[in-house]
């Protein structure tokens, strides 16, 4: 069974997966369009027990590794920078460590959010990324 909610820009999902035992897991996500199709994702899932909650970004599979991938709040913010720890046939992605520090940026954004790659053609790609909605979003996410 699968329970969705839309906040803003921001989706609330619960999925109850089977198996002994079996486990709700929720998370909630982002999807960025390019030219009117998904291009990247922005995931927080509720993390499994004594770990550390994580963002989670999905880019397309044309990317330079070495680069990285850096999410900034604002123009002001540096932002973070982390290395892509896989990727797939569906994606790249980079996990992002959720600090409280990030979480007050995330529920303050200073202006034009955005993740940033380099293509494999050496390209830099600037992706926005919307906070509308992420507080309400994941305060519903830790009451899960």
């Amino acid at each position: 069974m699968r329970t969705t909610a839309t906040y803003d820009d921001w989706t609330l999902q619960c999925e109850v997966k089977s198996g002994p035992p079996a486990r709700r897991s929720c998370g909630i996500w982002q999807i960025a369009q390019m030219q009117g199709r998904p291009f990247s994702r922005v995931e927080i899932e509720s993390p499994a027990q004594n770990q550390p909650m994580r963002l989670v970004t999905q880019v397309p599979v044309n990317v330079s590794l070495p680069a990285g991938v850096r999410l900034q709040t604002g123009d002001a913010d540096p932002g973070q920078v982390v290395a892509f720890n896989r990727c797939v046939t569906a994606g790249c992605f980079a996990e992002f460590a959720l600090s409280q520090d990030s979480l007050k940026k995330f529920r303050r954004p200073s202006g034009s959010a955005k993740l940033t790659f380099t293509d494999a053609a050496g390209q830099k790609v600037d992706v926005p990324v919307s906070f509308k909605g992420f507080s309400p979003a994941f305060d519903a996410l830790v009451k899960q």
